[in-house]
């Protein structure tokens, strides 16, 4: 791959990182849409029964719901070939339902790397490892407490 073909990868990622945070459902969708393949194979497992570009915009319409301000912050992006590597951290406030818990008003925050290839120009198939188990621990869903930063913003301080 090119340098210059490297770049358009890199683009077209921010291009969705960008929709991402807008926090417009209606942007998302629209991006999701011209970067993706509609039938991009995702090979994480989503809470879905929808497959493809479709998929993606369920995740991100429960992902808005339940954390209107979440923020996708980039930490490092490198690639070769036909595919992209981002490694991300995540924030958000929880303010509605998310896996059948009721809103609890606390921050998280939270890791996730993903790996896409390109086809053509578009996003053909991902892959992505979310740290679910922290969200979850900062929810006050499953063992361990919370950390000081959510509990405080649950407090409204």
């Amino acid at each position: 791959m090119s340098a210059a073909q490297l770049a358009r990868n890199k683009a077209t990622l921010e291009r969705l990182h960008d929709a991402l945070n807008s926090g417009d459902e209606a942007r998302i969708s629209t991006t999701i849409d011209e970067v993706f393949q509609p039938d991009v194979r995702i090979g994480t497992p989503l809470p879905v029964e929808a497959s493809g570009a479709q998929a993606l915009k369920e995740v991100w319409t429960t992902l808005l719901r339940a954390y209107p301000d979440l923020h996708v912050a980039v930490q490092d992006l490198f690639g070769e070939d036909d595919r992209l590597v981002s490694r991300n951290t995540v924030t958000g406030t929880h303010r509605g339902e998310y896996l059948d818990l009721a809103p609890t008003g606390r921050c998280v925050t939270y890791d996730e790397m993903i790996i896409v290839r390109f086809a053509d120009g578009r996003i053909a198939e991902t892959w992505a490892v979310v740290d679910l188990l922290t969200q979850l621990k900062q929810l006050g869903a499953i063992g361990g407490t919370p950390s000081a930063a959510s509990d405080a913003a649950a407090d409204g301080a």
